[in-house]
């Protein structure tokens, strides 16, 4: 998977570091914040002093605000670093659900905020470190990343190192902010965890909005360009993508962290089902093939049959 060569990236789009704002709920945080929460349930720990992580209670923490990059000037830049790949695929992002939401749902599409930071990071719900993974705060309406997940993505949990790998992460943070905009991002909070939960169903349709998002962004011409962002996606490309979503499947980091499986622990869906999801909304581009809290079976998502 490519960047078409010369689009141009925008340097206002990313913002580094950034003051607090108080508490809230953190969406979408990664796979080290999700091992952690997992091994403190299944042990028996205080999932709340975890949790701390995600909304504030580590004050010894130091915010790293990043420069940001004056290297990412165009789609081959983006292509040849990450920090310019997030960047140009936040700018894709912003382009296809201007244009599909509305269309699809009646919703206009408000662009969030992405914050690149190292370390950790002073949030509209609370200070967060990089532990945590990449995530969406609704209260500020802000993605949050760290780039070098990306790489602990590989190291730790054995996903592809491939673009859409990458581009999935940062679209699947997107979808959260696509779940604000359309009223259905307390629902994590009402029902936190569990094989069939609102946490669990939050994080699914989330994934399939990143496959809504891929559907297009090989089609749709870019602003002010013929040239879509992507060049045509190969099979190779989606491996890519359902690799991610697998290496951070509950059931993989949990037999990796703790040797069992618990699904009653679940918060983010087994690997199977990231990947069926996003299949869901890559295979269609509709937003409806996304509704993960009317399935009955979350293993039949409704753009796989």
């Amino acid at each position: 998977m490519t960047f078409n060569e010369g689009l141009q990236i925008d340097p206002n789009r990313a913002s580094g570091g950034g003051p607090g704002m108080g508490g809230g709920l953190v969406l979408g945080g990664g796979a080290l914040g999700i091992i952690v929460l997992i091994a403190s349930l299944l042990l028996g720990g205080d999932p709340g002093s975890i949790l701390g992580q995600f909304t504030g209670a580590d004050s010894n923490s130091k915010s790293g605000a990043t420069t940001l990059p004056s290297h990412c000037k165009t789609g081959a830049d983006a292509n040849k670093y990450v920090d310019c790949r997030v960047i140009l695929t936040a700018q894709s992002l912003d382009a296809i659900w201007g244009t599909e939401l509305p269309k699809q749902t009646s919703r206009q599409y408000t662009v969030p905020k992405l914050n690149l930071f190292s370390g950790a990071v002073s949030t509209g719900c609370g200070r967060a470190s990089s532990a945590v993974g990449p995530f969406y705060c609704p209260a500020d309406q802000t993605v949050y990343i760290d780039t070098s997940f990306f790489q602990e993505l590989v190291d730790r949990f054995g996903s592809s190192g491939g673009p859409l790998a990458q581009e999935y992460v940062v679209a699947h943070e997107f979808g959260h902010h696509i779940q604000n905009l359309l009223g259905d991002i307390n629902r994590a909070q009402r029902d936190p965890q569990g094989p069939t939960s609102g946490a669990v169903r939050t994080e699914l349709q989330a994934d399939c909005y990143a496959g809504v998002w891929a559907y297009y962004a090989d089609k749709l011409p870019a602003p002010g360009s013929s040239d879509p962002f992507l060049k045509k996606l190969t099979d190779n490309d989606v491996r890519d993508a359902l690799s991610a979503a697998s290496a951070v499947g509950d059931d993989r980091i949990q037999q990796a962290s703790t040797g069992r499986v618990n699904p009653e622990a679940w918060t983010h869906g087994s690997s199977d089902e990231r990947q069926k999801w996003f299949l869901s909304g890559y295979k269609t581009g509709q937003v409806k093939s996304c509704d993960t809290f009317s399935a009955a079976d979350l293993s039949n998502p409704p753009g796989l049959r």
